[in-house]
């Protein structure tokens, strides 16, 4: 049973269920509220929180908090590209990933996908596989919501799977993300993570970069979207 979502890995076998993991990413959210408040990036448009690293975490947690008028994007707009086939998207607008691939797809909210990431040398590439459970809220105020946990397919009977995976060092990340359409029709996106790069870089050196590395994803998403509404192929 899954208590808290940290960065050790869960075997296909031992999923929990959707309503749990939604929960869990729920429970995440509301304590960023609380944590410390950090840098400001992006010409002050986007917030970073962090928490230390916990009983039951593997790693601390980093937060940043934006919030987007329809220029930038409606919230179903964000959602189109955060709530459907996420990371696939997301290679389009972060340069270290190279290649996704949808290792399975467990139903229409619930789904696996490996991520192989490129780094300057000295830094090898980095394999991430996680599982990921979208849930969209049709309320008021409008809520999607995406956890991604950690998975580990070395284990028997996940072979098949484990094929999927590139070669390169396992590392691990769970993150909640979620955007909520405010009354004036403003999108917040918040999203939250706590990470491992694996391999010998220092932990000091991977924390110290966090809250710059996830900021810098809220304009490299907004650039590449607006380039392709611009297009007319949003």
């Amino acid at each position: 049973m899954l208590s808290q979502l940290s960065i050790d890995p869960v075997r296909p076998a031992e999923f929990p269920a959707e309503e749990s993991i939604l929960a869990l990413g729920r429970q995440v959210l509301e304590t960023t509220e609380s944590w410390k408040v950090g840098k400001t990036f992006s010409k002050g448009t986007v917030q970073t929180l962090s928490r230390a690293k916990g009983p039951g975490d593997g790693a601390p947690w980093h937060c940043r908090i934006s919030k987007h008028t329809k220029e930038d994007a409606t919230f179903d707009e964000f959602w189109s590209k955060i709530g459907v086939n996420k990371p696939e998207n997301e290679m389009q607008f972060i340069a270290a990933i190279k290649k996704v691939t949808l290792v399975k797809r467990i139903s229409e909210t619930q789904s696996i996908w490996t991520m192989y990431y490129t780094f300057p040398p000295p830094v090898s590439p980095r394999v991430f596989t996680v599982l990921q459970t979208i849930y969209f809220y049709e309320s008021t105020p409008r809520i999607g919501l995406v956890v991604s946990i950690p998975v580990d397919l070395s284990g028997p009977g996940d072979e098949d799977l484990a094929k999927l995976e590139e070669k390169g060092t396992k590392g691990r990340y769970v993150s909640v993300e979620r955007l909520l359409e405010l009354d004036d029709g403003t999108v917040e996106w918040r999203m939250a993570t706590s990470s491992t790069p694996g391999g010998s870089i220092p932990n000091f050196i991977t924390e110290s970069s966090m809250p710059g590395q996830i900021s810098a994803d809220v304009p490299h998403f907004l650039k590449w979207f607006h380039t392709i509404r611009n297009q007319g192929t949003a």
